[in-house]
């Protein structure tokens, strides 16, 4: 495996070995040369204050099916602040394009709710409706109204997560870590071990796993629509399949080793047996779910835990991860032919955008096949870009759609680029 670094336009190896127990591991030769590429003026991201208020997650409204519009709207959560909030936000008037191809505009707050606890966790359920984790335990359903831009609670399960047991006190709160949605229903995971599936029409959970896992589940995604995939404290993957009565996992893959608490993961979008996910040691893992219960590859990431991580929606060859470190990756394992110049030549609008994503997807899924879960090092490069200039605070969140990005941090800031791209 090769990284590309853009600024310097040269290749530099990466040799690749199997351990004991048949992971790949990736490691640099000369490991000073391998610092990311510093983003160049024309594409870096904006920023937006504050105050008071550290950001701890970042999510863009969906687009409508078929819609060619560029993402121009996102939600935020904060944390660690005396008054928390779930807030929306507008990236900008998207009529007018700058000199440089860029929109004019800075992003601008739309409207805020107060939020009780830190939000550990936001997915929108659908274009109107955003779901929140809560420190609490608790887990609400905010509806935003465009109309007269206001956000209102429209649905709540107050003790969806909660401690119990010898040493708990009587229903103790207990934080919910993780949700993620497919409309209408929404799955939390929390620091109990508790998974609960929800129905966004139903007052109580449709399904409750309490005893689903010793150790704090830190996150969870859907897998296929029956299906889901937690990450838990001791560097666990587990499989769960709600068709299937048992309170047991399916499949339960695991780092080896000192077990390495797992912080994120994601599947990605088109290959479903493939996932990534991120952990205290800062290291990019990828699984095949199909093959054995370890991770096909381990790749040296962050100098501290990794607490995001997302395969791009519509081209998964382009992965991106932050971290408590401050920094937040760009990685790029997509192919080197002429495909790849032109499917991100105008990447800022968003129509040519789609087009090229449409007429490559052939491409794009071969190059996952053959660069994520590559066991051949001398045929594939990854291109590692760092988004931020400078060091911050804890990245805490990112998200990203067509060619816009959000991030937020605990240095009371949002960032988003619209030219990923470029």
């Amino acid at each position: 495996m090769v990284l590309q670094h853009k600024d310097w336009h040269a290749f530099a190896l990466v040799q690749s070995r199997l351990d004991e127990e048949g992971r790949r591991i990736f490691f640099a030769i000369g490991a000073g040369l391998f610092v990311p590429a510093l983003p160049t003026e024309e594409n870096w991201l904006s920023a937006a204050t504050v105050p008071h208020k550290k950001i701890s997650k970042t999510r863009w409204r969906p687009l409508p099916p078929g819609s060619l519009q560029t993402a121009e709207t996102f939600a935020t959560g904060s944390w660690d602040n005396e008054e928390n909030y779930v807030s929306m936000w507008s990236i900008g008037d998207f009529g007018n394009l700058d000199s440089d191809g860029g929109f004019e505009g800075d992003h601008q707050l739309l409207c805020s709710i107060k939020h009780h606890g830190d939000v550990m966790d936001l997915q929108f359920l659908d274009q109107e409706r955003i779901v929140a984790a809560s420190s609490t335990g608790c887990v609400t359903i905010f509806l935003h109204h465009p109309n007269n831009q206001t956000l209102s609670a429209s649905q709540q399960w107050t003790a969806a997560h909660y401690h119990t047991g010898p040493g708990s006190p009587s229903c103790s709160n207990a934080p919910c870590t993780g949700v993620v949605c497919n409309n209408p229903e929404i799955v939390t995971v929390g620091e109990d071990g508790r998974i609960n599936l929800f129905r966004a029409d139903h007052k109580e959970a449709v399904r409750t796993i309490d005893n689903a896992d010793s150790s704090t589940l830190h996150a969870v995604t859907f897998l296929r629509t029956p299906e889901i995939l937690t990450v838990n404290s001791i560097g666990q993957l587990k499989i769960w399949d709600f068709r299937q009565q048992r309170n047991e996992p399916t499949q339960i893959l695991s780092l080896t080793g000192d077990r390495v608490p797992l912080h994120c993961v994601d599947r990605h979008p088109n290959q479903q047996h493939v996932v990534a996910t991120g952990g205290q040691d800062g290291m990019l893992s990828i699984w095949d779910v199909r093959q054995g219960t370890m991770p096909v590859s381990l790749l040296k990431a962050h100098e501290a835990e990794m607490w995001e991580v997302h395969f791009h929606p519509s081209n998964p060859d382009h992965l991106f991860t932050c971290s408590e470190d401050g920094s937040l990756w760009h990685w790029d394992a997509s192919t080197d032919g002429p495909e790849k110049s032109s499917l991100f030549h105008q990447g800022g609008r968003n129509s040519t955008f789609l087009s090229h994503t449409i007429s490559n997807q052939a491409n794009v899924h071969q190059s996952l096949i053959s660069s994520w879960l590559s066991t051949d090092p001398a045929k594939d490069r990854i291109e590692i870009t760092s988004l931020l200039p400078n060091r911050t605070l804890s990245v805490n969140s990112l998200d990203v759609l067509g060619p816009c990005l959000v991030c937020g941090t605990d240095a009371e800031a949002i960032y988003v680029t619209r030219q990923l791209f470029s």
